[in-house]
């Protein structure tokens, strides 16, 4: 009892703690603008944008969904589709919740249906991770190309002073620390406590290695540029809902992705708030590398961020809502059987 009720304590705090941080973001990008100007700009939105973005948001979902079970059929599980879409709208619904919950619920609500060891999918859930990571860096590499000025100055405008010898040392200690696990867990494979987070690790490294016993590699390649194809677009599109951004290009389009992708990484609640900061310094580096407005630029970025972000959660939202339901029922289904 004290241990659930320890457990409880523990989600609520994490609750109030990211929410505390979206109020926080949401004060700092919102500081000093006037809020009517971006109410008019709200008012006067093609919304009929906002929908074209919405398609590519769930196009996104379906195939990373279809992905997924690529990855996990090297370990000997077919999954369907329709399971694999539902944990994982299942787990972007918990993210809304607690940020960074989503990725272990995903994996949780699979085990429900699927019987899918939770380690094994969760290793294949980090290395989605990477994936993506990799993805994000070709964008900013993208970025960097076309729009050197604007990253330059949005560095300028975050504040933000990343320190090379910390992350250095940071990983020097993961890397230690990886070597040691390899050479010593052997000798702890039959200690109660050490060898279940020892099988817990196997099975999250059996996982990641997934990738490279991939049957069909070219479909992985294939679902992994449809995702961020959908995500560009879902991002992109917005822009045309504003007449002041309705001239954006492409390459702006690569700017505004990595921009948002930053401020998603903060854990706020369904990154409210940085999100919406993020998105104010990305548009002013903008407007400044265009030879306009700063100031103009921070009215438009949160402008766009009050249309873009409601999106995406909303989309969270409706599919999260219907995964219950739908869940439950592959679980009672697969109960009959």
């Amino acid at each position: 009892m004290e241990k659930k009720s320890n457990k409880t304590l523990k989600s609520v705090l994490t609750v109030v703690i990211s929410l505390a941080f979206a109020g926080f973001f949401l004060w700092l990008a919102l500081k000093g603008l006037d809020f009517k100007v971006i109410q008019k700009s709200l008012a006067k939105a093609n919304y009929l944008w906002v929908a074209f973005a919405a398609v590519f948001a769930l196009l996104a979902y379906w195939f990373r969904a279809i992905r997924w079970n690529l990855l996990l059929e090297p370990m000997g599980h077919k999954i369907s589709s329709s399971n694999a879409l539902w944990s994982l709208s299942f787990g972007y619904l918990m993210n809304l919740t607690i940020p960074r919950s989503g990725e272990l619920a995903r994996a949780t609500a699979l085990y429900g249906v699927e019987k899918v060891p939770v380690d094994k999918s969760f290793g294949t859930i980090i290395l989605e991770r990477v994936v993506d990571l990799i993805c994000m860096l070709g964008f900013l590499g993208l970025t960097l190309i076309f729009k050197y000025e604007a990253i330059l100055s949005f560095y300028e405008n975050s504040g933000v002073n990343i320190n090379p010898n910390k992350i250095l040392i940071v990983l020097g200690i993961l890397a230690v620390a990886g070597v040691l696990f390899f050479v010593f867990k052997n000798k702890f494979v039959n200690v109660p406590v050490l060898g279940k987070i020892i099988g817990i690790i196997d099975g999250i490294l059996l996982g990641l290695t997934s990738i490279f016993k991939l049957k069909e590699k070219g479909k992985f390649t294939i679902y992994t540029i449809g995702i961020w194809v959908s995500y560009y677009f879902a991002a992109y599109l917005v822009c045309f809902a504003l007449p002041e951004t309705s001239d954006f290009t492409f390459a702006d389009g690569f700017f505004i992705i990595v921009v948002g992708t930053l401020g998603m990484i903060i854990p706020a609640s369904g990154g409210i708030g940085a999100f919406n900061l993020a998105m104010k310094f990305g548009f002013m580096a903008l407007f400044l590398a265009m030879g306009k407005s700063a100031e103009l630029g921070g009215e438009m970025g949160l402008t766009y961020s009050f249309i873009s972000l409601p999106l995406q959660i909303v989309v969270m939202l409706v599919m999260g809502l219907i995964s219950i339901p739908m869940l439950a029922k592959a679980r009672d289904n697969m109960i009959e059987e």
